[in-house]
C-alpha cells in the first residue's frame, strides 16, 4: 500500500492524498483546490500528479473549496467512481462548485482566462455523491471499510478512519480533514476515533495559541464602535461564504442579544453565503449544547436588527458608492474573488474606513497583501493607495490551535502509530507541531513535499519516490 501527497503538502490548500492498494484499488482523500498561491495557482490547478480515471473511491471530508473545489475536473479526467460525504457537505459542495464555475466562467468572459470545469461538469459530478452518517462504517469493498466522526470544523465535517485489508493484514488509516476549535461558538467539539497505524493530521495553526473565544466578540463590537461611530466610516469585513459568515453574524446577534448592538446598517453582499446560512440552519441538530439553549429564546442565531441582506448585483455595485457608516460582509475570505474585492477597492483610499479580515490570507493573497503592510496595492491591475485601517481578528478560525491538534489525537495509543504524516500548513508551522508531537511520543512525524510517496506496512513508513 502507498500514500501520496497531491496537495495541502507544506502549503495550506488542495487538499488531495491518493491511497493506492496493492490490487490496483485507489482512495482519494479530498479533491481540494489550490488558492492564494500567486502565479503558480494555476499550474498547480491544471494537473492532479495522478490519473483521475484509475481512482475507485473519493472520500470527502468537508464542503471548503480548498477540499473539495477539483472534483468536477477530476470527473471530466476520467472519475467515475464513488463520492462519499456526510448529508450537509453534500448540499454546501452543490453550492460552492457552483459558485466556483460561475466565477470561472466569469474569469473567461473577462480576462480569457481558461475555466476549470464547467456548471455541466458540476451537474455530473454532483450525481456520483452519496451520504454516510457520523459514526457508522460503511464497506467499500472487499478489503475497504470507512468511517466518519465529527471535527467541529464546519456543519457536516468529517474525520475519515479508513481499514484496508492486504494480503490478511489489517491496517487503520485516520485523516483529520480541517479540525475545528475546542468549545467552537456554534459547532460540537471533534470526536475521540478508533486506534489508527497512521494518522495524516492537518497543521494549519500548528505552531499558535489560539485566545479565547469570548474575546472576538467584544474585539468586533470595538472596531465597530472606532468605525462606524467614531470616525463615521465603513467597516468592511471579507468572510468566507460558508462557515465564516455565519460565525460573524451570529457574534452580531449576540451582541443584540446583550442589548450592546450599535444601530446601523449591517450588510451582507454574497448570495453564496444567503443560500449556505440556510443550508446550515436546516442541520440545527449539528448545533452545540449552547446553541441549542439560545434556540429556545431565539429562533434564528444569524439574524438581529440592522441585517440587509444584498442579493441583486445591481444592488452591489450601489452599495460599493454607500458612503454611510456600515458593516458590510462579503465573501470571499482572503479577497481573492468575489463582491467583497469591489467593495475593498471602493474602501481602502480612505482613513475612515477599516478593512477586518477574520480568518487566514496566504502572503500571495490580496488579504495577505493587505495584511503585510503595503501601502499601494493594485486591486483590479491598477496600483491605489492603502490608506484605510488594516486588521484582523486572529483568535475567530475554524481550525484549532496547538492544543486541540494534539487534543483531536490525545485519543490514540501513541505507541500503537506506525507514523504520522502532517499536512495542510506552511513548512515552519508543521515542524513546530511535529515537534511537539515527538514529544507526545508519536514517532516518526512526516512532513510529505508535493507528490511524494511512502510506502506503509506493519513496520514502518518508508519513501519510495518523490516527484518534482
Amino acid at each position: 500500500m502507498h500514500i501520496t501527497f497531491h496537495g495541502a503538502a507544506r502549503t495550506v490548500t488542495g487538499s488531495k492524498h491518493l491511497i493506492c492498494l496493492e490490487n490496483g484499488y485507489q482512495i482519494l482523500l479530498d479533491c481540494g483546490m489550490f488558492q492564494g498561491m500567486g502565479a503558480s495557482t494555476r499550474k498547480l490547478n491544471e494537473s492532479f500528479g495522478f490519473d483521475a480515471s484509475k481512482v475507485n473511491l473519493l472520500l470527502l471530508s468537508h464542503a471548503h473549496i480548498d477540499h473539495s473545489g477539483l472534483i468536477p475536473k477530476l470527473v471530466d479526467e476520467g472519475f467515475t467512481g464513488r463520492i462519499i460525504c456526510t448529508r450537509p457537505t453534500v448540499e454546501l459542495t452543490e453550492i460552492l462548485l457552483t459558485d466556483s464555475s460561475e466565477i470561472q466562467a466569469h474569469q473567461l468572459k473577462d480576462n480569457n482566462q481558461p475555466a476549470y470545469y464547467s456548471f455541466d461538469s458540476v451537474k455530473d459530478a454532483l450525481k456520483l455523491f452519496e451520504v454516510l452518517r457520523f459514526d457508522e462504517w460503511l464497506i467499500c469493498s472487499p478489503d475497504v471499510q470507512v468511517l466518519f466522526t465529527e471535527t467541529g470544523h464546519l456543519i457536516g465535517s468529517a474525520a475519515i478512519h479508513l481499514r484496508i485489508t492486504e494480503g490478511g493484514k489489517k491496517t487503520c488509516i485516520s485523516y483529520s480533514g480541517d479540525v475545528g476549535r475546542a468549545r467552537h461558538p456554534l459547532l460540537k467539539s471533534a470526536s475521540p476515533f478508533p486506534q489508527a497505524d497512521y494518522i495524516i493530521l492537518e497543521s494549519t495553526y500548528g505552531d499558535k495559541h489560539h485566545p479565547a473565544l469570548s474575546s472576538n466578540v467584544d474585539q468586533l463590537l470595538e472596531h465597530i464602535q472606532k468605525t462606524c461611530i467614531e470616525k463615521q466610516g465603513r467597516l468592511i469585513a471579507p468572510a468566507f461564504s460558508v462557515g465564516r459568515t455565519q460565525e460573524l453574524l451570529f457574534m452580531l446577534n449576540q451582541l443584540e442579544l446583550e442589548k450592546r448592538l450599535p444601530e446601523l446598517k449591517y450588510f451582507v453582499d454574497s448570495p453564496l453565503s444567503l443560500k449556505a446560512t440556510e443550508i446550515i440552519k436546516s442541520h440545527v441538530l449539528e448545533f452545540n449544547e449552547s446553541i441549542q439553549k439560545i434556540l429556545e429564546i431565539d429562533s434564528d442565531p444569524f439574524l438581529f436588527q440592522g441585517l440587509k441582506l444584498i442579493e441583486n448585483l445591481d444592488d452591489s455595485i450601489r452599495l460599493t458608492e454607500y458612503h454611510e457608516p456600515c458593516v458590510i460582509i462579503s465573501s470571499s475570505g482572503t479577497a481573492d474573488a468575489g463582491r467583497v474585492k469591489h467593495h475593498i477597492r471602493a474602501s481602502m483610499g480612505d482613513l475612515k474606513n477599516t478593512i477586518l479580515f477574520s480568518g487566514y490570507c496566504s502572503p500571495d493573497s490580496l488579504g495577505g497583501q493587505l495584511l503585510s503592510g503595503l501601502k499601494e496595492i493594485a486591486v483590479f491591475n491598477t496600483p491605489e493607495p492603502v490608506n484605510a485601517d488594516i486588521q484582523q481578528l486572529k483568535g475567530l478560525s475554524a481550525h484549532g490551535d496547538s492544543d486541540d491538534l494534539c487534543q483531536f489525537i490525545s485519543c490514540q495509543d501513541p505507541a500503537l502509530v506506525r507514523g504520522v504524516f502532517l499536512v495542510h500548513g506552511e513548512i515552519k508551522v508543521q515542524e513546530a507541531l511535529a515537534a511537539k508531537l515527538k514529544a507526545k511520543s508519536f514517532y516518526p512525524v512526516t512532513i510529505p513535499g508535493l507528490h511524494e510517496n511512502f510506502k506503509l506496512n506493519r513496520v514502518s513508513v518508508s519513501q519510495e519516490i518523490a516527484v518534482a
